[in-house]
């Protein structure tokens, strides 16, 4: 048995009690340490109060639907993987999960194996992700009028501070260190996310947005499109 899933605290949300119960017995059988709740408003409750390594959660829920719980997760943990259960397969319904922050989506009806591998693939990206040693010894970053704290995730100018998320954090520190040069949408998804999954993309989107509001108070920065192929990072002035 793998072991990282043996050590991992997992939280459900399924209001379903049938499929919930089963899902408690083979996840158990895995080696997880399991905390179900019913519903979304208990779902939260939960995560307040516990340390988990991994979230499934169910998108049609009383009270709180899986979208919002989402939301409110990432706002409380910006790295604890989200694996959405669900019958909802449109493209806008996975784009719009993949937005709430959810890290993969497994679609109903599932069979246990498919759930098995899924969850120890995601696991594993984790793990490698967040113990990768960083292969540039840059703390700092001088980005036109701003300064980049890589290790705490802070945007500085002009004595104003913008607190990055990690994500936010670990897209822009890749743009820095390929500054004025093309990152292509599939080399950023699989460094940051760990796959180049379309609807994860669409996600990237969001953050690259997030990053030229940020940056906007310097015309000498910008982050623009290139061909549709990805991302470039230009610094007109470098004060470094």
């Amino acid at each position: 048995m793998n072991k990282k899933m043996t050590k991992a605290n997992l939280l459900l949300v399924e209001d379903d009690p049938n499929l919930s119960e089963v899902l408690m017995d083979f996840l158990i059988s895995q080696g997880f340490r399991v905390t179900l709740a019913l519903d979304g408003d208990e779902g939260l409750r939960v995560f307040h109060h516990g340390n988990f390594d991994l979230v499934l959660l169910d998108i049609m829920m009383p009270r709180r639907d899986g979208f919002l719980l989402a939301e409110e997760i990432r706002m409380l943990n910006e790295n604890v993987p989200i694996i959405f259960l669900t019958a909802k397969v449109l493209p806008a319904d996975k784009i719009r999960g993949f937005k709430a922050g959810c890290d993969d989506y497994i679609t109903k009806p599932f069979s246990t194996e498919e759930l098995s591998l899924r969850l120890d693939a995601i696991l594993k990206r984790c793990v490698r992700v967040e113990s990768e040693p960083d292969i540039t010894p840059v703390e700092v970053f001088e980005i036109g009028q701003y300064r980049f704290d890589t290790t705490n995730f802070k945007l500085l100018r002009e004595g104003n501070e913008i607190s990055l998320t990690p994500k936010e954090g670990a897209l822009l520190r890749l743009l820095c260190l390929n500054k004025n040069q093309l990152i292509t949408r599939e080399k950023a998804l699989i460094k940051i996310w760990g796959t180049d999954d379309y609807f994860i993309g669409r996600s990237m989107d969001v953050f690259i947005t997030r990053l030229r509001k940020y940056l906007k108070d310097d015309p000498n920065v910008m982050i623009t499109n290139v061909h549709g192929t990805g991302f470039k990072l230009e610094v007109k002035i470098d004060n470094a």
